[in-house]
């Protein structure tokens, strides 16, 4: 679909020079760019691409000459990142799913489906389960029985929605995430070698065979508003209460919470990040690429935690974490430089003790 000049910067809020009729049906990296391409050089750094490219138009850095880049027309970003959020919004046209239920999917006759809802090939519905306005499912996704969903639900191929699972408006599930399996909880009928491990630390009084009873899971999953679940992304139901997502949080793909987990709202946690069964993460908290929060602990407010950082022990609000284990990021940094004058710092010392063992 095409859009003119004029319409995108006003989507955008963004001012707009030059000819703002002129026509764009998708967006390209400068190089890249055709006539018809509106080209993205939201930074100095992109302007020679510019001139490599055939573009018409682009989206600039505030203050950039268009002229003088041989274009006929510009919008400016003040913030880069946001502008491409409200472009990619303009131009992405979404999965194709056509409107109404294949026939191909099955579907419980108690459950309850959005007249408008568009349902893809294969899907499975269960008993009871409960689909918002305007949903849309593709294809081979299942929805267990009592499971509800909000309005504006997108849920990719291959999703699993288990049952009695809640969740809110404006969903976005991508293919193969699954959302209520059970919980990873078994017991020892005596006192297992792992939780001795934890009261002692490292000390063993004898080692001893042992077998697993399983906990089953009676809680279910709970979501909030306009959240995000990744690919191949896990959330596991609770014990006894549901484990809970908070509006406004996304998950990137493969990240997993374990049961009776408690996610704030607008929290961002990225690929590969692991929360085990029962710890808090507050409002606002942003976990990089594989990072670990262990079992039964609160990570607060607006805390931040690089990549791979490991969080064993409570996390006060707005703290900045990095390193195995998590400490301030800062006392990381100096660790790490510590770390690479190891070597050196062993060679004086052997120098030294050359030297003394001489006296």
């Amino acid at each position: 679909m095409a859009h003119t000049i004029r319409d995108i910067a006003t989507a955008l809020g963004a001012q707009a020079e030059g000819d703002l009729d002129l026509l764009v049906s998708r967006a390209a990296e400068p190089q890249a760019a055709g006539p018809g391409d509106l080209a993205l050089a939201m930074d100095p750094k992109y302007a020679e691409g510019l001139a490599q490219g055939q573009a018409r138009v682009a989206l600039l850095w505030p203050g950039a000459d268009w002229r003088a880049l041989g274009l006929e027309a510009a919008i400016f970003a003040p913030r880069s990142r946001l502008a491409m959020a409200g472009l990619s919004r303009m131009m992405d046209a979404g999965p194709e799913i056509a409107p109404g239920i294949h026939p191909s999917a099955v579907i419980d006759p108690t459950a309850h489906i959005a007249p408008d809802a568009a349902i893809g090939p294969f899907v499975v519905i269960g008993a009871g389960a409960t689909l918002g306005p305007r949903a849309r499912i593709a294809s081979h996704v299942s929805i267990a029985e009592g499971a509800t969903l909000g309005s504006d639900a997108m849920i990719l191929q291959g999703a699993r929605i288990g049952a009695r699972v809640t969740i809110g408006d404006r969903f976005i599930c991508q293919p193969g995430a699954v959302i209520g399996a059970d919980g990873f909880s078994f017991v020892t009928p005596e006192r297992s070698g792992v939780e001795e491990i934890r009261a002692t630390l490292g000390q063993r009084e004898e080692i001893r065979q042992q077998s697993w009873t399983r906990i089953h899971s009676l809680g279910a999953v709970t979501i909030g508003d306009d959240v995000e679940v990744g690919a191949n992304a896990c959330i596991d139901r609770g014990t006894i209460r549901d484990t809970v997502v908070g509006s406004g949080t996304k998950l990137d793909n493969l990240v997993h919470l374990g049961h009776n987990v408690q996610v704030g709202r607008d929290c961002l946690l990225c690929g590969q990040v692991g929360v085990a069964g029962s710890s808090r993460i507050g409002d606002r908290v942003v976990l990089a690429g594989q990072c670990g929060v262990s079992d039964n602990i609160f990570v607060g407010d607006d805390v931040i935690a690089g990549g791979a950082t490991k969080i064993f022990t409570n996390a006060p609000a707005g703290r900045v974490l990095l390193g195995y284990p998590a400490v301030k990021m800062e006392t990381q940094v100096e660790i790490n430089k510590a770390l690479r004058r190891l070597p050196r710092l062993a060679a004086t010392v052997a120098e030294l003790q050359k030297i003394v063992s001489k006296l």
